[in-house]
């Protein structure tokens, strides 16, 4: 690899070039010529100044390269005719207002007519700058856009992508100096969206909503780390812990041999990790190994959250940190087992959803989120789209595991995958989230599909499982692999799709959706039945519930379906039913927080059997708590009280 590239993403590829990205991707040589970019600012900015440079900002994101510096400060300009690039926003020639990145060009409104226009979808721009201390290449990190980025430095493209919580990355050469950077973003159509495989099961929101940063790329470069702990014995006392490091090395100098450095650290212990050296050739990668032993390890749990911190070095050159958890996870049977300890877990799923913000989370909003999981006494989440790496990183230090989704999310027994190209991006979807959050030890199973009726579609979504069974099986037996059944739907006998899965889970709307003007006793008896008959058709593996629930709002009598009291009984009626169980490894309410999902949602099939309830148009009320995070009367509680009678880890 050459110092003076940058890697051009096609748009009609994914992941394009995404850091960590499992197959080369196509380059592009672009020089950016110094005095050319000053004469044609010089011009371009006439009568309107230059972006002044952006105030270097801590990265909100611990984990990550050395030497990041987060752009958190840009200008917005709205695009809504799509003339941007013919009136030359692409060299960064356009006024607009200030804003923080993460950013949702429109986070309201989300409902009736206004509503539907947003939801549409729309273009912006966003510009930017940064300072080179010397010359070099350097990379701008992506977090996640929504839909469709494309990026310029100076006037020059880079490269575009598809696919919102998908991080990418995009190089440039540039001399010393200030270098103003400029995103064009384009979320319109979501049904074209959901027909190239990226299905929202929220708002469309549009904009940068992602972390963004700049670093600069020196000599060798450090990347995809790995870990796996190995515990004697396998339980929460272990004595001794096998500790296997991996990172990935590229050498962009001359031909050499590199042997990268590593601790791992924990108050006043700290673990030497010696990797062997590596004999690369200029522009070569490979992946280089260290193992260590660790006596008395503290270990990673829900009841005591223990983060090291992992130091990689290649000294003077690079670096990469993060905070990992020495834990063990194993499963058999219809068992899972953390430590040793079998897992028995009770939480709720969530969407990166705040009022005001869309997606685009602050600090605070995370915060409020996590205070939220904490006052119902939640030790695990659900989220069918990747998490933010700053709210995984606060999900590992308080100890609540996630069962998190990577792959396509599609409507109830829906799947678009089917051609080809459509089936090789959907695993390049799921491969780049798991290369991106694989050091994370709250993460304990990657759910690979969404409410799959029967044994699959088509032979396409079954090729798609079994081809990302095999490839996480050997990349990372450290978790469990696992796709969600439309508990509706379900297969009578597994399929082959369902070979190489370990866990599996189901929705389960009994009482909503199903049932709902029948009594107690009688909805008690068909959720037995339903977990009978999962225990049947998957005999052998980890069986769990990621969705139950029921719509609540002021409108309707507390006690009628719709109201808050009929959720709180709902809710009890399942929680009560699977605590019972002790096939079940998991049930997570649907869903911690009210959300917008589309302008026209009116709670979808439930009006054929409850004509009469009245709902919020435009939002999924099925959360414990509103939208604007207030505690639904009753709910919370009732919640707080189930799940804190239950055992805990």
């Amino acid at each position: 690899m050459r110092a003076a590239y940058v890697e051009e993403v096609d748009a009609r590829r994914l992941p394009l070039h995404v850091a960590g990205a499992p197959h080369p991707q196509p380059m592009l040589s672009v020089l950016v010529k110094p005095a050319i970019v000053l004469l044609l600012y010089a011009a371009a900015f006439a009568g309107a100044a230059p972006e002044a440079q952006a105030p270097a900002t801590q990265p909100l994101i611990f984990e990550g390269a050395g030497g990041r510096v987060a752009l958190t400060s840009w200008t917005l300009r709205k695009d809504p005719s799509d003339g941007g690039l013919a009136r030359g926003y692409a060299r960064g020639l356009f006024g607009g207002s200030g804003v923080s990145v993460p950013n949702v060009v429109t986070p309201y409104p989300y409902a009736g007519r206004p509503g539907a226009a947003n939801y549409e979808g729309s273009v912006a721009w966003y510009r930017t700058s940064f300072n080179a201390a010397s010359a070099g290449t350097y990379a701008l990190r992506f977090q996640s856009a929504n839909f469709s980025a494309t990026v310029w430095v100076d006037g020059g493209k880079l490269g575009s992508h598809r696919g919102s919580y998908l991080p990418f990355e995009v190089r440039a050469p540039v001399a010393a100096g200030t270098h103003v950077v400029v995103v064009r973003v384009d979320w319109r159509n979501p049904a074209r969206q959901a027909q190239e495989g990226f299905h929202r099961t929220w708002f469309n929101w549009g904009g940068l909503d992602g972390e963004v940063d700049v670093r600069m790329i020196a000599a060798s470069e450090l990347s995809q780390p790995t870990l796996q702990t190995t515990l004697t014995p396998d339980s929460p006392q272990a004595t001794q812990a096998a500790v296997t490091v991996s990172v990935r090395v590229r050498n962009y100098g001359p031909a050499r041999s590199i042997a990268p450095q590593g601790t791992l650290r924990d108050g006043a212990q700290t673990i030497t990790l010696s990797f062997p050296a590596l004999t690369l050739a200029h522009g070569a990668a490979a992946v280089d190994t260290a193992t260590a032993s660790v006596a008395h390890p503290a270990l990673w749990s829900p009841s005591a959250p223990n983060l090291y911190e992992l130091s990689l070095q290649v000294p003077g050159e690079s670096s990469y940190n993060a905070r990992v958890g020495l834990r063990q996870l194993t499963w058999h049977g219809a068992g899972a087992y953390l430590n040793g300890r079998l897992l028995r877990l009770h939480g709720t799923s969530i969407q990166e959803d705040a009022a005001g913000h869309g997606d685009a989370l602050t600090p605070a909003d995370e915060d409020t989120f996590m205070r939220e999981i904490k006052a119902i006494g939640a030790n695990v989440v659900r989220s069918q789209h990747p998490l933010d790496p700053a709210l995984l990183e606060r999900l590992d230090a308080a100890g609540i595991l996630v069962w998190q989704g990577i792959g396509p999310v599609e409507g109830a027994g829906n799947w678009f995958s089917s051609t080809p190209r459509l089936r090789a991006e959907a695993e390049a979807q799921a491969r780049t989230a798991v290369i991106a959050a694989q050091l994370h030890p709250s993460i304990f199973a990657w759910n690979l599909a969404d409410e799959i009726a029967g044994d699959g579609r088509d032979s396409a979504e079954v090729a798609y499982v079994r081809n990302l069974s095999g490839w996480l099986h050997a990349r990372d037996p450290t978790r469990m692999v696992a796709v969600d059944v439309w508990g509706d739907h379900p297969p009578r006998v597994a399929g082959s799709l369902y070979a190489g899965v370990d866990a599996v889970a189901e929705t389960d709307y009994l009482g909503w959706y199903d049932m709902p003007h029948d009594t107690p006793a009688q909805i008690a008896a068909a959720i037995r039945a339903r977990l009978a008959a999962m225990q049947r058709t998957f005999a052998g593996k980890v069986l769990v519930i990621s969705e139950f629930g029921a719509e609540s709002n002021a409108m309707n009598a507390s006690a009628s379906p719709g109201g808050y009291g009929y959720q709180a009984r709902l809710l009890e009626e399942h929680i009560n039913a699977y605590a019972a169980d002790p096939h079940l490894t998991a049930m997570m309410v649907w869903m911690l927080r009210d959300y917008p999902l589309s302008p026209t949602f009116q709670g979808g099939s439930i009006h054929k059997v409850l004509p009469h309830v009245k709902l919020i148009e435009g939002i999924d009320a099925k959360g414990i708590f509103t939208y604007s995070g207030t505690a639904k009367p009753g709910v919370v509680a009732t919640v707080q009280r189930l799940y804190g009678a239950l055992p805990p880890l």
